[in-house]
């Protein structure tokens, strides 16, 4: 089978991919694990350490080709807040639990969790259930 044993970011690579990978945020950080593109190539990811992979990334194969890493839809809560300052509370509390959370624009994004969602609401944030790239 043949290996992805290197990854180029994104924005630092500009040959048409010879496949895509679609992965959602825990599959974007492995160091191995064997795929299939959405082409149907199977390869064997197999990087000397595991790397976080972002959405725009490639993976290089034995034969320098390159598969395409595309983040994959997750279904996940935006969390919209009153100002800024109720933002970074928000975050604070979020942080402390150790929860991955994506920064953006004006708000953030975890994943989908319940009692998380109760919290935050508690605390006089608007949550918003939307299916989005997860990218912490």
């Amino acid at each position: 089978m043949i290996r992805a044993t290197k990854v180029r970011e994104q924005h630092r690579w500009s040959e048409a991919p010879a496949d895509t990978v679609v992965l959602n945020f825990d599959d974007r950080h492995r160091r191995r694990m064997a795929m299939t593109g959405t082409r149907g190539l199977e390869f064997l990811l197999d990087l000397e350490n595991a790397v976080a992979l972002r959405g725009g990334d490639a993976l290089v194969l034995d034969d320098d080709r390159l598969i395409e890493v595309v983040a994959a839809p997750e279904p996940l809560f935006e969390i919209r807040c009153n100002d800024p300052h109720h933002l970074i509370r928000i975050a604070w509390h979020l942080g402390n639990r150790h929860l991955p959370t994506q920064i953006i624009g004006k708000g953030l994004r975890i994943r989908r969790d319940h009692v998380i969602e109760a919290m935050v609401k508690g605390l006089g944030a608007r949550v918003i259930e939307i299916e989005a790239p997860f990218d912490p």
